[in-house]
């Protein structure tokens, strides 16, 4: 693979993943609402010009039928990708997702699979009110036969978005909304992938492990700074079911500290999961209290100051590593 890299936003990063694809297999197309005209975020923008309406087209306003049309094209052989926009209405399309998408290879015996992409758009941060500022990934990690992805770097993005669209499982592909304009080095090689499951060390050190998802991840980048005479070493999971534990449980062996900073609810999500990973894999090597830092369990507020009080931020992962020392 060449070393080759562009700056590139997070936004331009999927759209560059998602190009590259649509050329690669004429099996892949794009649908959601809006989608001709750049999609959710101009995500997609200028690819239906491109590509015309075979591979990148219209939905009608309905998870369910977006969902449901995409397994149906999945089972054929083809690899749609679709955009539920708002993550908040999944759902409406819960059954598509979880009974059809992803019951039916197991169902089937293998014989049949579902290769789809469902890119679903969640995060607060924008005013803009309880249904549509959720962070509902952890719902979907617990669904068996469903793969996960959050990245939180436009590398992670690109590479994540090429083997999402390349997997013969369903994958929902979860892209914050606030981090779109997020920047990074990006390989050009067009045969450049992330394989689903595999965490990336963004910063390393020797005394507190945090694990931060999406906009967290530059957040507790941030928070680590502030830390002069202390090592922080910072992962990003990038996937969350297969979540890579390996990674997680070798850091901690090192750090003896953990703080899971993710935009979810406080009780029984991601933060959850990684603890009791942590607990079983590296029970031993922990020397303090794991803390999290996450969403309380209230919808999101519209209020921009309410909003505030309850995203967390940089100054709440400085907090928790606090705690932890």
């Amino acid at each position: 693979m060449s070393g080759e890299t562009e700056r590139l936003s997070l936004r331009e990063a999927i759209r560059s993943a998602l190009r590259e694809e649509l050329l690669r297999d004429d099996d892949v197309f794009i649908m959601g609402q809006d989608e001709e005209d750049g999609g959710s975020f101009e995500v997609t923008a200028g690819l239906h010009d491109e590509f015309g309406f075979d591979r990148v087209r219209n939905t009608p306003i309905s998870e369910a039928a977006q969902i449901g049309s995409g397994v149906g094209a999945a089972a054929t052989g083809l690899r749609p990708v679709v955009n539920l926009s708002f993550s908040d209405f999944i759902g409406v399309c819960y059954d598509q997702v979880m009974n059809q998408a992803g019951k039916t290879r197991y169902m089937f015996g293998g014989a049949s699979s579902v290769p789809m992409t469902i890119r679903a758009i969640e995060g607060a941060g924008l005013n803009a009110a309880a249904q549509h500022s959720g962070t509902v990934h952890s719902m979907v990690s617990h669904l068996p036969g469903i793969k996960a992805v959050a990245p939180g770097t436009p590398e992670a993005a690109k590479g994540l978005m090429k083997s999402a669209i390349r997997s013969d499982d369903p994958v929902v592909f979860f892209e914050n909304k606030t981090i779109y304009e997020r920047r990074g080095e990006v390989p050009v090689d067009e045969e450049f992938t992330v394989p689903l499951g595999e965490a990336s060390v963004e910063q390393e050190g020797d005394d507190v492990t945090v694990v931060a998802t999406q906009r967290l991840l530059g957040e507790a980048l941030a928070a680590s700074r502030e830390f002069d005479d202390l090592g922080i070493e910072v992962i990003d999971p990038r996937s969350l079911y297969p979540l890579d534990t390996d990674t997680i449980a070798d850091s901690i062996e090192k750090t003896g500290r953990l703080v899971v900073a993710d935009e979810s609810p406080l009780s029984y999500g991601f933060h959850a999961e990684v603890f009791a990973r942590s607990a079983e894999d590296a029970f031993w090597h922990l020397d303090a209290p794991l803390q999290r830092v996450c969403v309380p369990d209230t919808p999101i507020p519209f209020s921009p100051t309410q909003e505030d009080e309850v995203v967390p931020d940089a100054d709440d992962v400085r907090r928790a590593i606090e705690r932890t020392l």
